[in-house]
């Protein structure tokens, strides 16, 4: 078990002093659709549209703690993960420098920037920032911060926790992967609370590490990570997170881009809530799934809503965005 029913208790209850808790609805038109009755866990609703704020702020509190000296951190990001870490380093005082890939999403570069990131575009994908990220903190004596670290999955393990306590009979749960920590502070929420919830990891056809690694059982990088849905677009798979959800979910299912853009406008039309392709791609795997779903109590993770302006008209006219 990675964490103690008190941790996760603990953590958010730190959490909620920063944000409130989101939603989790079941849809009846989701239900009409797929023959299950889906719950969908609203983490577009946080302060940055999506759930990596929540790692973000147990990462910060526990750095001030432990490293008070620290002159700031610096990260690498599609965007998600960058916004909440901008939002709580200068929340604390200190220097929030992000890298992300040439050619990143647009409004969440503007959206770090908003949140007080110093922004620095490298490399042509989320790994070779990442790579950069690691060099400059050894150079400028910053703190990197890991796509995976045990306090940040405590963070995000809140929301897990939140919809396990509120729903605590689901028979599955679907959780998009892109460096990890989503999936296995799921799993980690779900073992705390000594549940049978099947955890069901989902990746884009196009960037299958974490799904491949699994099955195989040992890290298996790509060559290439190619999705419109870009907070799962990674090839090189994380260690640490490997070693939780190679165990802990059931099994892995693998959604094209033009299934996580139909299940865009499903969002949109059936709920009328934004989804970024991450956030709609375990509704995309539920949609492939739903013969052996129906009549099941499921959750889905909508785990964020910062999809770029363009790639939204794009899906709404019937299309699928290309990168």
């Amino acid at each position: 078990m990675m964490f103690s029913k008190d941790a996760l208790q603990t953590a958010t209850a730190f959490v909620h002093t920063r944000m409130t808790p989101t939603p989790q609805y079941a849809w009846p038109t989701l239900q009409a659709r797929t023959g299950a009755q889906v719950w969908v866990k609203h983490e577009n609703h946080t302060p940055t549209g999506a759930f990596k704020v929540r790692g973000a702020l147990t990462f910060m509190d526990w750095l001030v703690r432990t490293q008070p000296k620290t002159p700031g951190i610096v990260t690498a990001t599609r965007g998600n993960h960058g916004q909440g870490q901008a939002m709580a380093a200068t929340a604390n005082g200190l220097r929030a420098l992000v890298y992300v890939p040439l050619g990143n999403s647009v409004e969440k570069n503007a959206a770090m920037r908003a949140f007080g990131a110093e922004l620095i575009e490298f490399g042509d994908d989320f790994d070779a920032a990442r790579e950069e990220a690691f060099r400059v903190a050894a150079a400028e004596g910053l703190t990197i911060v890991p796509p995976f670290h045990p306090e940040l999955v405590r963070g995000v393990a809140t929301y897990g926790f939140e919809l396990l306590t509120a729903v605590p009979d689901l028979d599955t749960i679907y959780v998009p992967i892109g460096c990890g920590s989503g999936i296995c502070g799921v799993i980690a929420a779900r073992d705390a609370l000594g549940l049978a919830t099947n955890v069901v990891g989902v990746v884009a056809d196009g960037a299958q590490t974490a799904m491949l690694s699994a099955q195989s059982g040992r890290l298996i990088e790509t060559e290439t990570a190619y999705t419109f849905a870009d907070g799962m677009a990674v090839r090189v798979p994380v260690a640490e997170a490997f070693e939780i959800y190679a165990k802990g979910a059931e099994r892995f299912v693998s959604v094209s881009d033009d299934a996580i853009a139909e299940a865009v406008r499903i969002y949109y039309t059936d709920t009328h809530n934004l989804a970024e392709g991450a956030g709609a791609a375990p509704l995309a795997a539920l949609m492939q799934d739903k013969d052996r779903m129906a009549g099941r109590k499921v959750g889905v993770i909508l785990c964020g809503g910062n999809i770029d302006t363009g790639w939204m008209q794009t899906i709404l006219a019937g299309d699928t965005p290309v990168i």
